[in-house]
């Protein structure tokens, strides 16, 4: 889960894409990035930290042009470093900088390809750097100099792109002196959509992960990016589409519905604001199924994501809706930490609980979804120190049981509470009286009323189910070793730093 924006205007755009990312910055915390572009030079700016840490006044004075891409991220593979924050860039050819959010499934076979085939060089591990090598291999092959290059040839080359790459992906490309290109991955897993400005001075354009970073910027969101499809962008303004996939299956990812997307965006046509009362009106007919002699004397949502599904659940289970938790906005998501033991620590730091709301009361948390626990185990037992008499939790998402290989931290079957647990389990693990998840229908059905031409989703964390069907469990061990082996190294310098510390 990353952030991407690019925009063509007729005046600098560094303001801009600056603004764009801060707005995105929910999608990534560990670094951010921007490139521009004057005439035939580029300007960069990267690094690890916040929008706000990374770009000071001198930084912002440097970054020239009226055209622009910029990323905010957060690391899928639990590492965390600036050699890998985004945009990336090669020289060769034309010049070209890319931003990424998702994840490809065959990125070691391509990697090798590169190298041995293509006879390109890959300075990290990232699969953006990848996607990045593989567009530039297939511009090169057009063999066009960049003052005839058009539409037609960059369509061709995110073809092939297409054909070679695998797994859930949206990015923008930035041609040095030609334009912007976003594209899509076949199965739209990952969000991205475009709008339109006009001035006085002709139309300008922007690709962002968002609705809500179109419409904050003063642009009118134009559509989303169709799977498979690319959207070219010319320096001077002029804007081409074409489907550049022979096989497309629309199934976005409802995970962003569920938590990841801000609720004030519109995704595939869906409103995640309203998905998320939906979500939160089938979970409570499901209690009522379950519970209908109910003793819930309030209802608390766990912000800030689940305040949405909250509100309509509480008043169809006809109960008070109250803020239990007062939340520190200066503490970064506690879902997209790069490690275990700081999610841990921070959720105190995050949180703290309104004693009064809960002391003598049954009380019903409701959180979007429960992924490895941590979380919800740390606020049941805030919830009892306060006073609460009885806990019970809804997760306003099914049991997340399978890794998620698409873009989002939570590719291990190890990390997750609910992978090989009975729901009574779980409770019992997390310390709540009772337990209770949306059913998965309810899910679908909850995002699937937003856009009904949109009939199938990519519910893989909760089903298992994989749409780009080449998800084996190799690749899913080959995973799993990748982040052991980054967990063992993060421990190793954490105790050293340990030994350092009580030896001076």
């Amino acid at each position: 889960m990353c952030g991407i924006i690019g925009i063509v205007a007729k005046n600098p755009v560094n303001q801009a894409i600056y603004d764009g990312l801060t707005v995105l910055q929910h999608r990534g915390q560990d670094a951010a990035g921007m490139v521009t572009c004057d005439e035939s030079k580029l300007y960069l700016r990267k690094d690890n930290g916040l929008v706000r840490d990374v770009f000071h006044t001198r930084h912002m004075l440097n970054l020239k042009g009226n055209m622009g891409i910029g990323h905010v991220r957060y690391p899928t593979a639990g590492c965390s470093s600036s050699a890998e924050a985004q945009p990336f860039y090669v020289n060769s050819p034309y010049g070209i900088t890319l931003a990424h959010n998702g994840n490809l499934t065959n990125a070691e076979t391509l990697k090798e390809d590169l190298m041995r085939d293509d006879l390109r060089h890959l300075n990290t591990n990232s699969d953006s750097e990848v996607l990045l090598n593989i567009l530039a291999h297939e511009l090169n092959a057009i063999g066009k100099p960049r003052d005839s290059l058009d539409a037609k040839d960059i369509f061709h080359a995110v073809k092939r792109l297409h054909q070679r790459c695998k797994g859930g992906y949206a990015a923008v490309a930035m041609i040095t002196g030609v334009g912007i290109v976003g594209f899509r991955d076949p199965n739209g897993i990952r969000p991205v959509v475009f709008g339109e400005r006009k001035t006085d001075s002709g139309s300008e354009f922007i690709i962002a992960s968002e609705s809500v970073a179109i419409n904050a910027l003063d642009f009118e969101l134009t559509r989303d990016i169709e799977p498979g499809e690319a959207v070219f962008i010319t320096l001077s303004g002029e804007i081409h589409t074409f489907q550049c996939s022979d096989k497309s299956n629309y199934s976005p990812c409802i995970f962003e519905h569920v938590y990841l997307a801000r609720p004030d965006s519109i995704i595939d046509g869906i409103s995640v604001y309203k998905a998320r009362l939906r979500m939160g009106e089938e979970l409570a007919k499901k209690i009522l199924k379950l519970y209908p002699e109910h003793d819930i004397d309030v209802v608390i949502p766990i912000p800030d994501t689940s305040r949405t599904a909250a509100l309509p659940l509480a008043t169809m289970l006809d109960v008070k809706y109250r803020e239990g938790f007062v939340k520190n906005r200066y503490i970064p998501r506690t879902f997209i930490m790069p490690g275990q033991s700081i999610r841990k620590k921070s959720v105190r730091q995050k949180l703290n609980a309104i004693d009064l709301e809960f002391k003598g009361k049954n009380v019903l948390l409701v959180d979007d979804s429960i992924v490895r626990g941590t979380t919800s185990r740390e606020i049941v037992q805030m919830a009892r120190e306060a006073g609460a008499k009885r806990v019970y939790i809804a997760s306003a998402a099914p049991p997340v049981r399978f890794p998620n290989v698409y873009g989002i931290d939570m590719p291990t079957a190890t990390e997750l509470i609910a992978n090989k647990c009975s729901v009574e389990e779980i409770a019992e693990k997390i310390g709540a009286d009772w337990l209770v998840y949306q059913d998965i229908e309810d899910l679908i059905s909850s995002a699937h009323k937003g856009n009904e031409k949109i009939t199938d989703f990519d519910t893989s964390c909760f089903t298992g189910e994989y749409v780009t069907g080449d998800v084996s469990t190799d690749y899913l061990e080959h995973i799993e070793s990748i982040r052991n082996n980054y967990a063992m190294e993060k421990q190793g310098i954490d105790e050293g730093l340990t030994d350092l510390t009580e030896n001076q």
